[in-house]
């Protein structure tokens, strides 16, 4: 048969196990009658008589015995792989976990979850891994858990995003530097050395669109692919650099920072995953761990699709 009824599975299960179609008939609640029938739909299906008279009493084929020790462990696996998800219990878990983010969130909030998850699952390993552009691909494919960032027009329709802050960009610089004192104008800052944070070439920023609104343009020294080098720089240097407030709070130890007079708008960090393990309790408990890390809250729920506004590079 191209499409065999596979429910027949647990009727033959429960004929082997009871060795007749009376008892077989209680056990699944059936009328005799019922299970007469479907003891014919088996046979018919599987070309063997299966249980033959004996006396008073039903007895297995040789067929039957051979399928006895096979039916069982299937119909027990499928009725498992039904059952709704168990508790989980975090204290049992042994798990790694894949994230995936831009330099300074790992600094910044990877301490508290690392000892969150010591209290609570000793058992869970985390993995954080660089995040070298926006593609989504390896959530599609499963090569990471968790992603953060910002969500934009470029992220796959298809993947599940919960905000985690709110963040903005802001200047920083070196101890003693100029702009380290006194109001940060739009003219003050247009006229400091600027260092770029650009993982492809140089794109219009927010920055430089509000800048040249007012007549003014920056003047980029340097061009780096990441925060934490363009802060190490500013630290070193007479350059400003522009990274986000919140994301980077442990990587700026040792400089001054100020609100940018221009393109500060704020903007969502988000942790986003595929849908397919939106169920799973493992990653459910996760994505709260993060969640609660982030915020200082409690959770709250899941959302389908984007749920914070593009956010494009200020650096």
């Amino acid at each position: 048969m191209d499409h065999p009824d596979l429910n027949l599975l647990v009727t033959l299960d429960a004929l082997l196990a009871e060795g007749s179609v009376a008892g077989a008939a209680r056990r699944l609640r059936l009328s005799p009658s019922a299970m007469s029938r479907a003891l014919a739909r088996l046979r018919a299906t599987t070309g063997d008589p299966l249980l033959v008279r004996a006396g008073r009493g039903l007895v297995p084929t040789p067929r039957a015995l051979e399928l006895r020790e096979e039916v069982g462990p299937l119909v027990e696996a499928a009725l498992a792989a039904l059952r709704p998800a168990e508790t989980l219990d975090p204290a049992r878990l042994e798990r790694t976990f894949s994230i995936r983010s831009r330099e300074g969130f790992t600094e910044t909030f990877g301490p508290a979850l690392i000892a969150r998850i010591a209290l609570e699952a000793p058992g869970v390993r985390l993995w954080f891994l660089p995040k070298p552009d926006k593609d989504s691909a390896a959530l599609r494919e499963g090569t990471i858990d968790l992603e953060i960032g910002v969500v934009g027009a470029d992220m796959g329709p298809e993947l599940r995003a919960k905000a985690l802050l709110r963040d903005r960009f802001v200047g920083v610089v070196r101890s003693g530097h100029p702009l380290a004192s006194g109001v940060v104008t739009p003219e003050r800052f247009a006229a400091a050395g600027h260092i770029l944070v650009a993982r492809q070439r140089r794109k219009t920023a927010t920055i430089d669109t509000d800048l040249e609104a007012l007549g003014l343009a920056r003047e980029v020294a340097v061009i780096v692919g990441s925060f934490a080098t363009a802060i190490t720089l500013a630290r070193e240097t007479d350059l400003v650099a522009c990274v986000p407030e919140r994301h980077t709070e442990t990587l700026r130890t040792g400089t001054a920072c100020f609100p940018l007079p221009v393109g500060s708008e704020e903007f969502t960090v988000s942790m986003l995953w595929h849908p397919r393990l939106d169920g799973d309790p493992a990653h459910r408990w996760l994505r709260d761990l993060v969640h609660a890390v982030c915020t200082g809250a409690p959770s709250t729920p899941d959302l389908d699709g984007p749920v914070a506004r593009r956010a494009e590079g200020q650096g």
